[in-house]
């Protein structure tokens, strides 16, 4: 749980606790952006509002639509859900660690971490099994890797993450690549988390040596 603030401080967050002293607005807008492409695809079971989002619509052709313009889709691939199980898993470990790092860091550190590891979680994907794909969960485990190295080398950065919090992702995390779970976006994971924790080992690096 939350301790109360000293002298002006913000406490720390020690995910997952799922709630926050204030709300976490840049997060709240990315999981409303993932409702909204889930209700108006029905859960991914309608294809035809899901064409401009995807990275695009062709098999190795190398991105024509992107090297045509349409730029927004190398993110977009993230606002993609299949099922419900899918969507509320993602939308609780992003409210988790997106909420934690927006509120104890700030927009200014979430929006750039989202965005990258997006992008190239995406691209990722992309070039390991072609443009089929969607979902958070890249960068949900490009976030769990930041915060898991932010708070082992820099925890004066007030973000804490539980050891079976850990754990249990990366064992999850093997399990989606046995094939066992089904066809899942394994490369976005790896490549998330592979993101996440050199950025999070780097970000502590820099901290601790600014002291």
């Amino acid at each position: 749980m939350y301790r109360p603030p000293l002298c002006g401080k913000r406490p720390d967050v020690r995910l997952a606790d799922f709630s926050y002293p204030r709300l976490p607005r840049f997060t709240i807008l990315l999981m409303g952006l993932c409702a909204v492409v889930a209700l108006a695809s029905q859960l991914g079971s309608n294809i035809e509002p899901l064409r401009p989002l995807l990275i695009s619509e062709y098999v190795a052709a190398g991105l024509p639509e992107v090297r045509g313009g349409e730029i927004w889709r190398l993110i977009t691939p993230i606002f993609i859900h299949f099922g419900i199980i899918h969507l509320l898993f993602n939308m609780l470990w992003l409210w988790d660690l997106g909420g934690g790092i927006e509120y104890r860091l700030g927009v200014r550190v979430l929006a750039p971490l989202v965005v990258v590891i997006g992008v190239l979680s995406n691209l990722a994907q992309y070039w390991f099994s072609g443009p089929g794909f969607g979902g958070m969960s890249g960068v949900v485990y490009g976030l769990l890797g930041y915060v898991w190295m932010l708070g082992r080398y820099h925890p004066r950065a007030g973000l804490v993450l539980h050891r079976q919090v850990v754990a249990m992702m990366l064992i999850w995390f093997v399990l989606c690549w046995t094939g066992l779970l089904g066809p899942i976006a394994n490369m976005a994971h790896t490549a998330g988390l592979v993101l996440g924790t050199a950025w999070g080992r780097t970000a502590a690096w820099l901290k601790t040596a600014r002291r």
